[in-house]
């Protein structure tokens, strides 16, 4: 089975290189790039500093998480369905289909949110009104999103488990739709704020999704497997282009996606506890913006300079690459951690 998870992995890796620069190309002649931004106290609060370290990066093409979702969602709805005729043995946890259907709802969904958001900013619909959803109906359907999700794991799955390291499995009941569609929102936020940086955002993906194709491979679930194998190929491919001095990003397309579905599978797995050590640099990027959002509220002032964290070390006076290789070895380190705790 490993080399054929390896084998996927490869071809949506060769796959994605071969349309990536066209897709490039596209996204320059549909003028669907970043554009200079302007210090503002709006919904999508910016500042002084957030414009300083981010207008050099103007004229860069957003989008890249679309060609990734497709090219992931396409190569899964061909080669899955051959592994059977290849004389694969399929295992699963779970009714396959139902399972299927809560992966890719929530790859596609939030990716749907995403691009909406993408298609506002950068074809100028913010100032048309052109279906103005404000910040709070967009965090609505996220949770409206999230609760279809959790709601679909704990009745078509019968999923209501968490498993705690040294203490054992926790059946949480009814319970475990409000928690795992906080995890949902949560993450899909959290990988929204960490993309900031050049390769940031999905060089920790990265790490995080071999450490959850290791648990998914030990806990023997194919379609899991390989839906993280093919995920992974694209990904490899999507980050050459976009290490620093990054040449396309991922968009919130991109961002909401791989947030919310990198939740999904730390639940599916049963692993909640795991996945907030393996995810560790999004949960750092998250709550330094949810405690400066609640300093400002209550206190009337900031706990930091600027957030998120990765930011403030910016305005430190740390240099970009050096700030993405940090995170990158810090998440190396918290997914081997993370998976020694799965193991305990």
């Amino acid at each position: 089975m490993i080399s054929l998870y390896l084998g996927l992995l490869i071809f949506s890796f060769l796959i994605t290189s071969i349309l990536v620069v066209p897709f490039i190309s596209l996204l320059y002649k549909l003028k669907f790039y970043r554009r200079v931004q302007q210090t503002k106290d709006t919904e999508g609060v910016r500042t002084k500093i957030f414009d300083k370290f981010n207008n050099s990066k103007a004229g860069t093409p957003v989008g890249g998480g679309l060609l990734v979702i497709g090219i992931t969602f396409l190569l899964y709805l061909i080669l899955f369905p051959l592994l059977s005729f290849w004389g694969t043995y399929i295992r699963t946890s779970f009714k396959m289909m139902d399972e299927l259907n809560i992966l890719f709802f929530t790859f596609i969904s939030f990716g749907l949110l995403g691009l909406y958001d993408d298609i506002k900013k950068f074809f100028g619909f913010e100032k048309s009104g052109f279906f103005g959803l404000r910040l709070r109906h967009k965090f609505l359907i996220q949770w409206i999103l999230a609760f279809i999700v959790s709601s679909m794991m704990y009745f078509n799955l019968g999923l209501s488990i968490v498993n705690i390291p040294s203490w054992g499995v926790l059946h949480l009941g009814p319970v475990f739709i409000p928690l795992a569609a906080f995890a949902i929102v949560t993450f899909a936020n959290a990988f929204n704020i960490t993309d900031g940086l050049d390769g940031l955002s999905s060089g920790v993906l990265l790490i995080c999704l071999f450490a959850f194709w290791i648990l998914s491979s030990t806990v023997l679930d194919t379609p899991l497997s390989v839906f993280i194998a093919i995920w992974i190929g694209s990904l490899i491919a999507f980050l050459y282009f976009n290490v620093y001095p990054a040449r396309i990003f991922l968009g919130d397309v991109g961002a909401l996606s791989f947030g919310a579905t990198l939740a999904v599978i730390g639940l599916l797995i049963g692993k909640f506890v795991a996945l907030i050590i393996i995810g560790g640099i999004f949960i750092i990027e998250v709550g330094s913006s949810l405690i400066q959002i609640l300093s400002k509220k209550f206190f009337k002032r900031k706990a930091f300079a600027v957030a998120p964290f990765h930011l403030w070390l910016q305005n430190r006076g740390w240099e970009e690459p050096k700030i993405v290789m940090r995170a990158w070895l810090a998440a190396f380190i918290l997914a081997i951690f993370g998976l020694w705790l799965s193991y305990i």
